[in-house]
């Protein structure tokens, strides 16, 4: 029983000196480790070696369809309206009769004018026999014929203003819903409806200054809506000749065919602007890029230490940020489990393969 006892104690000591030996040996090595760290631990992250690609740059931007012509109907003289001549949400063609105001008066008036028109000419016609019989003075003449062209003058003020009793379509395009019936007492400030020409479309948008000079009038652009999925392109004719100092943008529009009508006037537009295509960029993961006060930074490894660096960033795809300075070829980026380094943290990277060909 003593020599059991002998050989239980034993095993006991031997594994409390292998445990103790162990730990001891734990503790040497994490003292070895922080000593080449700087008394920092080891973080293992992901990530990846930076190559060169293609990158077909195109700018995302926010823009509004707006009508090619579009004006609030009204009449230019007070009066009741006598007839209708168009029907709500239809076509209408340049010059095609809209509506009419009651004209009765303005009649009578153009009716009184000529008449006094007729008897003035005819005044004047006498005159004019009479001063080269010498038998008037020449005042007196000057008199008649200025009598004349005051009648006559007072005769086509009243013919336009007769004219303006009937309204008729400016261009031709589609009359919206009206807002007056026959027999409406209307004036200058009455709107009667609104007509639009939706057989091409503009589109208004902005873009930051620094593309500025990469867009050119007769530019071709892509752009979709939210009520349609499909891919409309329009070509830039108009661009504003300043940057708009609040924004520091560049405003610019653009114009589509709507045949078929099926782009609708203030609508939001999600416009496509194809860039220069890049043929070096290097495009990084958007989940490794850190904001900063100043703009954005990225780890990258250098000799198994994190270190930081300011970059300067163009456009980006769904996944991937195009950086314009501050990294290289050949730099190892760090993309995952970023926000717990900092410059000189030890790294362990496990790489992974750089996405090819993105798609912005």
């Amino acid at each position: 029983m003593k020599f059991k006892h002998i050989i239980y104690i034993l095993l006991v000591l031997g594994i409390v000196a292998m445990v103790i030996y162990r730990i001891i040996d734990n503790k040497q090595e994490n003292s070895q480790g922080k000593q080449k760290s700087g008394g920092q631990a080891t973080v293992t992250v992901v990530g990846m070696v930076l190559k060169p690609q293609e990158f077909a740059e195109n700018l995302s931007l926010s823009g509004t369809l707006e009508a090619n012509e579009q004006i609030e109907i009204r009449s230019e003289i007070s009066g009741i309206v006598e007839s209708i001549k168009f029907k709500e949400g239809s076509k209408v063609s340049k010059g095609q009769i809209l509506f009419t105001v009651n004209d009765l008066e303005l009649r009578a008036r153009l009716a009184k004018v000529q008449t006094a028109q007729r008897l003035a000419a005819e005044n004047e016609r006498r005159a004019k026999l009479l001063l080269e019989k010498e038998a008037i003075s020449q005042e007196e003449y000057d008199i008649s014929e200025a009598d004349f062209q005051f009648a006559r003058a007072e005769s086509q003020l009243v013919a336009a203003q007769l004219a303006k009793a009937t309204v008729r379509a400016p261009f031709s395009g589609t009359i919206g819903l009206r807002y007056i019936s026959k027999g409406t007492y209307v004036t200058p400030t009455t709107p009667i409806a609104i007509l639009v020409n939706t057989d091409q479309l503009k589109i208004t948008f902005s873009i930051p200054e620094k593309y500025s000079s990469q867009i050119a009038l007769n530019d071709r652009i892509t752009f979709t809506t939210t009520n349609a999925k499909e891919q409309y392109t329009a070509t830039i004719y108009a661009i504003e000749p300043e940057v708009e100092l609040t924004t520091r943008t560049l405003k610019m529009r653009a114009i589509a065919d709507n045949m078929d009508g099926k782009l609708i006037p203030g609508t939001f537009a999600n416009v496509l602007l194809p860039l220069a295509t890049v043929k070096d960029a290097l495009l990084v993961p958007t989940e490794s890029l850190i904001p900063i006060q100043n703009g954005k930074k990225i780890f990258v490894s250098e000799n198994g230490l994190a270190k930081e660096v300011i970059v300067e960033t163009g456009s980006r795809t769904e996944s991937s940020v195009n950086v314009l300075s501050g990294l290289k070829s050949g730099d190892t980026i760090l993309t995952s489990g970023v926000m717990m380094l900092r410059n000189g943290t030890p790294v362990k990277v496990n790489l992974i393969q750089q996405a090819e060909n993105p798609v912005l």
